[in-house]
C-alpha cells in the first residue's frame, strides 16, 4: 500500500533508515542556510527521532544559523523525564553547544497549558511574522499506533482549531494536556517528513492511507502541506501490505 498523498520511503534496517534521514536532513539544513540564511525545523518526540537527534548533534552544521523549535509538548516540567525538550536537549543541543538563541522550547505552565500555548504561538508569531501561517522549513513528525501526529489526538478539540497556531489540547486517554501546533501550521511548512519505525504501526497507517477519509478518527490524514514537499520515511515492517 502507498501513501495518497506524499513520497514514501522504505527500509528494511533501522540503521539505514537512520542513515537515509540523516544525510538527507544535514543537506536541506546546508541548501537552506546557504539559500536564505537560516533554516528553521521543528522536532518531534519518540524513539526514531532520538536516535536521528544524536547522530545531528554529532555532525559538523552551521548550528548558530539553525532555529529548533518543538511541534509538540507534554505539560511537564522541562526537567521532566517525559519532557520533548529535555530529551532533545540530551540527545543533541548539549552534544553540539547550541546556541540558547537557536532554541525555542514551550514555555510549560503547569497550571495553565493554555497560557503556555497562547505564549508559545506569540513568540512563533515575532519569530516568523505575523501572517496566516509560519513557514518552517522542516517539520518532523511521527505517528502513534492511533493514528494521531505531533499531539493531535483522535477526537479532540486541536483537530479544528481555528486560526491558532499552537493550542493546549485535552486528551482524554491521559486525562492530561498537551501543546500541540495546529494542523494549518503543518501544512504550510516547505518540507514535513514522517518519522515511523515498529510494527504495531502498520494498521494505523493502514487506516491513514485508506479510502476512508476521516481525520477525526485518524488525524495523521490531515497531513497534507499546500505548497510543500510530504515524505513518509518508514520502517518495512511498519508498511500495510
Amino acid at each position: 500500500m502507498q501513501p495518497s498523498v506524499g513520497t514514501l520511503h522504505t527500509y528494511d534496517a533501522p540503521h539505514s533508515m537512520l542513515d537515509a534521514i540523516h544525510r538527507e536532513l544535514v543537506a536541506l539544513i546546508e541548501k537552506t542556510v546557504e539559500a536564505q540564511g537560516v533554516c528553521r525545523i521543528s522536532l518531534s518526540g519518540g524513539s526514531t527521532p532520538k536516535q536521528l537527534y544524536q547522530r545531528l548533534g554529532a555532525s559538523e552544521l552551521p548550528w548558530d544559523r539553525i532555529e529548533w523549535y518543538w511541534g509538540d509538548e507534554r505539560n511537564v516540567p522541562p526537567g521532566d523525564a517525559e519532557s520533548n525538550y529535555r530529551m532533545v536537549r540530551e540527545a543533541m543541543l548539549d552534544q553540539a553547544s547550541v546556541p540558547a538563541s537557536q532554541v525555542f522550547p514551550v514555555p510549560i505552565q503547569i497550571e495553565d497549558p493554555a497560557a503556555a500555548a497562547r505564549q508559545y504561538e506569540a513568540t512563533l508569531r515575532e519569530q516568523f511574522g505575523d501572517g496566516s501561517w509560519p513557514r518552517f522549513d522542516l517539520i518532523l513528525l511521527g505517528m502513534g499506533d492511533d493514528a494521531h501526529t505531533a499531539s493531535l489526538f483522535p477526537e479532540t478539540d486541536a483537530l479544528s482549531a481555528d486560526g491558532r497556531w499552537f493550542v493546549e489540547n485535552w486528551v482524554p486517554k491521559f486525562d492530561a494536556y498537551r501543546l500541540t501546533m495546529t494542523a494549518p501550521v503543518i501544512n504550510a511548512a516547505a518540507n514535513v517528513w514522517f518519522l515511523i519505525t515498529g510494527e504495531n504501526k502498520r494498521t494505523a497507517l493502514a487506516q491513514v492511507w485508506g479510502s476512508e477519509r476521516n481525520p477525526e478518527q485518524y488525524p495523521s490524514q490531515l497531513v497534507a502541506p499546500s505548497d510543500g514537499e510530504l515524505r513518509w520515511f518508514v520502517g518495512r515492517e511498519a508498511v500495510p501490505e
